[in-house]
């Protein structure tokens, strides 16, 4: 079954992009009507993060969220297989004076989870190497697609998150940019109960820690899907200044926030089917059930 999803992909993946976005939208509808519990779980997440939301407005940005979803997901036939020249066409950088100021250092991509992530950040790896981390996938076809997307342009290395941050330091030290995905609850080891849209959530704070042990700058970057099929901006904001500040709280939630900021510009892409207050703090109910 996955060998006939991944050919379908490889087909689709040579349709005009207008066409394939519209497609992809259409597949996110399909994925919204029978995956039952992922659309739990995002109403679950929008109505804690969004309280004062009308419940009829929030069921709209739970289908806009599937649609844009689904898009993403057809979309990564073209990380796969389309040329690199595509591939700049499909994914317009913005900003890049911001990197350009801080090149010449260590530097930290703070990427969070909007469903544009893999576009953006395989598009970088066109013109530069890198280091990410990655979670190993349950299927090897799909593993082996994802790894080819995201070094086929440059060798890039990428970590498993079983090997932890040793050879993400090692990297670092070498030069390369870290591409950080910071914002997934993986359990309350290394992580801190800090607020996001002011419900406790459990948060690595491995970014000011990784920050003051090689010296880096932290330098956002998050990829907008534009409308309409019209691809992708991957947009660099400027390096934080006083950053780490030594409190790992307060550093920590100036992340949160900073992600706050940008799903509030686009609440319809960030990646709401994720349980991202899955774990609770001490004597804390479940918020998802079970």
């Amino acid at each position: 079954m996955i060998r006939v999803a991944i050919f379908i992909f490889w087909l689709l993946h040579f349709l005009p992009l207008p066409l394939l976005a519209a497609i992809g939208k259409g597949m996110g509808m399909l994925l919204y009507w029978l995956g039952r519990e992922r659309r739990r779980i995002a109403r679950i997440n929008l109505r804690l993060c969004f309280p004062g939301m009308p419940d009829k407005q929030r069921e709209a940005l739970v289908r806009f969220h599937f649609r844009a979803f689904g898009q993403s997901l057809l979309d990564r036939g073209i990380l796969w297989w389309s040329s690199e020249q595509r591939l700049r066409r499909l994914v317009r950088i913005e900003g890049l004076e911001h990197w350009q100021a801080v090149q010449d250092k260590p530097v930290i991509w703070l990427a969070p989870h909007f469903v544009g992530l893999d576009m953006g950040g395989v598009r970088l790896t066109a013109d530069h190497p890198l280091v990410s981390m990655y979670s190993r996938q349950k299927s090897p076809a799909i593993d082996r697609l994802l790894l080819h997307a995201r070094t086929r342009f440059n060798p890039c290395i990428m970590v498993s998150r079983q090997e932890g941050l040793k050879p993400v330091i090692k990297s670092m030290k070498q030069g390369l940019p870290f591409y950080y995905l910071p914002d997934m609850d993986f359990g309350a080891r290394d992580a801190e109960f800090v607020p996001f849209f002011g419900v406790p959530a459990a948060t690595v704070s491995a970014l000011p820690r990784l920050a003051r042990l090689t010296g880096a700058s932290v330098l956002p970057v998050v990829t907008q899907q534009l409308p309409g099929g019209k691809g992708y901006v991957a947009r660099f904001y400027p390096a934080w200044e006083n950053y780490p500040s030594g409190d790992s709280f307060a550093d920590t939630r100036r992340m949160n926030q900073f992600i706050e900021e940008r799903v509030r510009e686009m609440p319809e892409q960030y990646f709401w089917l994720h349980k991202r207050f899955k774990t609770r703090p001490p004597g804390e109910k479940k918020v998802y059930g079970g």
